[in-house]
């Protein structure tokens, strides 16, 4: 294939070795993986390969997007999964012309319709721990993900529905080879491991985890998968694994949930108009509501537009105190107004206006850090009766980035919440525990919170696929991440790398992270950025250094006059990879 670039590219590859000499060993890696007709970017090579393997057999980017997902449901169970749920965005690129439309696929679980907001409350009125609620059925939400590409599906598939589940059977009849990563998490886990099926299929008998290259069969879950692929995602709502489903959430040696299978039965997906906004001279397109992570990352992005944005590689100190403040302003505001639209009528619009913008990047001084932050009014003639809630999402999830031959596109991230989710295994998937994404106390001060517990609400989430398009409508770049409410910095910082700081897409994703929500700036440990918490502390931060584990999997996508050039990023902190024609 001719390595050929744009004058464009030449520029971004100098700018951005510039940047790799004060980002440090975090950001040393290998030029973008580079494709001319397709390209498929994940968290596991078996995963890349399954999407690559229906996009050469003439399949969409869902088609390879389903495939993907399959594949991860098996080889890395402690992120995603049929037994969780997602949000994606789908660009169809167009027939004639240059504006390709861009469409919002949400799959996010459901709360029972006997959850209540007291439910993850101790006997002392007090939050319980994660510990204590996270394993088990209390915190199973209603999964969504299959339900979700199965509309989409419909909507933009080229192959046979069942013809997608075949890598996975595959994998999942043969087995797949246990990695240094699942074996670290496994090995990390095992004190925590209580559910029986769960245990039984990850240790062996004296409690150790399989070890690193461990051929790991699932003849359950292809079981499953071949119902699945003859029935639809119907069964996974109907029938006998939704009845299973329902019963194991109920009764399981760890803890009882309030599942039903009417619960089950009732669920549905959503197709929406994308949330769009710009971002100087792009369009920034993310999920609409009940994801935070379209609304937060707009509005990041948005208070950094008001101003311009100091250079990293000039001045660091100041660029991170800038980034930081804007984080920290918007997240003041997700956590008071944002919620399922279904329950709450969050202001989107007046929180992502421009005049309101401005307002909040008004109070970024350059010389100091604000003492406080509170949430803005973007509704002064009306009150708002809710109370701010608090930012709290675990961070196992999974994001992938798609392009097919035809130039269509998919940027999906999907999760079960916690690691491992609820530890409960059903046809040899795991279930979510996604409800410990609301707010575990339900009134503060006398005001309900708006993530509280409610029955069929579906919790707040911050999974942000993310696209940016160019003045001509064209998708220019998907991205993506885990890390629960950490993922809105880890996709703003690196779309702020690739247009403000010209970035290639590889280094933009490997860069060290700084980020800020409600509490101190955190600074990723072991990178050259350690260095500005001296000067960050002068400016009146408090700084910390943390394991900032993103797993961010981008592609950008170059026009020229012979056609399109894709370039993957892969978060070098995992073990996916970027695989294409």
């Amino acid at each position: 294939m001719p390595q050929v670039r744009s004058l464009r590219l030449h520029r971004y590859f100098f700018a951005g070795l510039a940047a790799l000499a004060l980002f440090g060993a975090a950001a040393q890696s290998a030029a973008p993986t580079r494709a001319e007709k397709q390209l498929v970017v994940s968290a596991n090579p078996y995963a890349s390969e399954a999407g690559l393997r229906i996009l050469r057999a003439g399949g969409s980017a869902v088609d390879a997007a389903i495939a993907v997902q399959l594949v991860l449901t098996l080889v890395e169970p402690q992120s995603s999964g049929i037994g969780g749920g997602a949000f994606m965005l789908v660009y169809a690129a167009p027939e004639n012309g240059d504006a390709g439309a861009v469409t919002a696929y949400e799959g996010r679980e459901t709360a029972p319709a006997a959850a209540t907001p007291d439910m993850f409350l101790g006997a002392n009125g007090r939050p319980d721990a994660f510990a204590n609620v996270g394993a088990g059925g209390l915190a199973v939400g209603v999964p969504g993900a299959l339900r979700m590409l199965e509309l989409a599906h419909r909507d933009h598939g080229r192959l046979p529905w069942a013809d997608l589940f075949a890598p996975a059977i595959e994998l999942a009849e043969n087995g797949f080879e246990v990695s240094p990563r699942l074996f670290g998490l496994l090995n990390g886990f095992k004190r925590f491991a209580r559910a029986e099926d769960f245990r039984r299929y990850f240790y062996d008998a004296s409690g150790e985890p399989r070890p690193v290259g461990f051929r790991l069969k699932n003849p359950e879950y292809a079981a499953t998968l071949r119902t699945l692929a003859a029935g639809g995602a119907e069964p996974m709502h109907t029938g006998e694994i939704a009845a299973a489903i329902a019963e194991k959430v109920r009764s399981n040696n760890v803890r009882p949930g309030r599942m039903t299978p009417q619960d089950l039965a009732t669920y549905e997906a959503h197709v929406s108009e994308p949330l769009c906004s710009p971002y100087r001279a792009w369009r920034v397109c993310g999920p609409q509501l009940p994801s935070s992570g379209g609304v937060t990352t707009q509005q990041v992005l948005g208070i950094l537009a008001q101003r311009a944005l100091p250079d990293i590689r000039k001045q660091p100190a100041q660029a991170i105190h800038v980034f930081a403040e804007a984080n920290r302003l918007a997240f003041a505001d997700r956590n008071l107004y944002l919620g399922d639209p279904k329950f709450v009528a969050a202001p989107v619009a007046e929180l992502l206006d421009a005049g309101y913008l401005r307002e909040r990047a008004s109070l970024i001084d350059p010389g100091k850090a604000m003492a406080t932050v509170a949430a803005g009014d973007p509704l002064p003639s009306a009150a708002w009766d809710y109370a701010p809630g608090a930012a709290a999402e675990r961070p196992s999830t999974s994001h992938f980035s798609i392009v097919d031959a035809r130039g269509d596109a998919v940027a999906m991230t999907t999760s079960v919440q916690g690691a491992f989710g609820s530890q409960l295994m059903v046809g040899g998937f795991i279930l979510n525990n996604q409800l410990t994404d609301f707010d575990y106390v339900p009134v503060v001060g006398g005001k309900p919170v708006a993530n509280r517990v409610e029955g069929g609400k579906r919790p707040l989430s911050s999974m942000s696929p993310t696209m940016l398009l160019d003045e001509r409508g064209r998708v220019r770049l998907l991205i993506g991440s885990p890390g629960g409410t950490r993922i809105i910095g880890f996709v703003a910082q690196s779309i702020v790398g690739v247009v403000d700081w010209q970035l290639d897409v590889q280094q933009a994703v490997a860069a060290p992270h700084f980020l800020a929500e409600e509490g101190p700036i955190e600074i990723e440990e072991g990178t050259a950025l350690a260095a500005q918490a001296e000067a960050l502390e002068a400016l009146g931060h408090r700084v910390v250094q943390n394991d900032l584990n993103s797993g961010l999997h981008a592609i950008a996508i170059e026009y020229t006059r012979r056609g399109r050039v894709l370039f993957g990023g892969v978060d070098p902190r995992r073990e996916g990879v970027a695989v294409g024609d």
